[in-house]
């Protein structure tokens, strides 16, 4: 049993300095690994990036984190992504990363993700350039996620999470306006999840959804923009897979 402790959208500046860190001290206790879902910041800057360091350091649990729209905002997202890795946090975009976390070797396949809408309802690459470029960034995006996910299965991982900020999936929208749907998440991220395979999909940004949803693939899918769980992390337990070639149960998440 793999404990995943989650949170996104915790939007920290030096107003909020130390808010967190009681919380997040008592990591150890409970989980045995921490994902941050994106819009760790306000406005992406490295004063603010430089606060969820010191939140995060030396928590005694390894930090997985990917960027979202605000940590993007002061168009400093290197600087943001350099901050935090300095503090031990493994930042993804489009990567994966792979780690020994109670007694389970898990991977963590990550990208920001970004927009575009959901079956029947989504924008198609065509018309504008800059129509098609949001598409296709969208489309890179999700096939990141895709190959970091594929090249977990290859590692011999016992569990695979995919981590994003924007939504692979409407159901977790749920409470947010119909209308910006298509700016809160992208069906091609669920695609990419179901075709390459995971135990868990965890994102953020939809302040106002819903915190449970599943892909048409059947992965678990969890919301945990903090305005959502209402908490410092929510912790959800999954069972390991056997190594290749032996048989295990099918993951489970709370």
């Amino acid at each position: 049993m793999i404990r995943v402790a989650a949170v996104g959208d915790i939007h920290m500046g030096p107003d909020s300095r130390g808010l967190l860190r009681p919380a997040f001290d008592t990591l150890p206790e409970c989980a045995d690994l921490l994902l941050l879902a994106g819009d760790l910041t306000r406005h992406g800057t490295p004063d603010e990036a430089r606060v969820v360091a010191d939140e995060v350091r030396g928590l005694g649990v390894p930090v997985v984190a990917v960027l979202g729209n605000h940590d993007h905002h002061d168009e400093r997202p290197e600087e943001v992504t350099a901050i935090l890795r300095s503090a031990g946090v493994r930042v993804l975009e489009g990567e994966a990363t792979v780690l020994e976390a109670g007694g389970t070797r898990v991977g963590v396949a990550g990208t920001k993700g970004f927009g575009g809408g959901f079956v029947g309802r989504s924008a198609g690459e065509f018309g504008e350039p800059l129509m098609k470029e949001f598409v296709r960034y969208s489309r890179r995006c999700a096939d990141g996620l895709r190959t970091s996910l594929e090249s977990l299965a290859r590692q011999d991982c016992e569990v695979r999470i995919a981590l994003t900020h924007f939504s692979p999936v409407p159901d977790t929208l749920a409470g947010e306006p119909p209308e910006i749907y298509p700016f809160l998440g992208s069906y091609l991220l669920a695609e990419a999840i179901d075709t390459a395979g995971a135990d868990l999909a965890v994102h953020g940004h939809a302040h106002a959804g819903t915190e449970h949803g599943m892909t048409s693939g059947g992965v678990r899918v969890r919301n945990v923009a903090q305005p959502v769980i209402r908490r410092a992390f929510s912790v959800y337990r999954l069972h390991a897979h056997a190594p290749a070639g032996e048989v295990a149960p099918s993951g489970t998440a709370g």
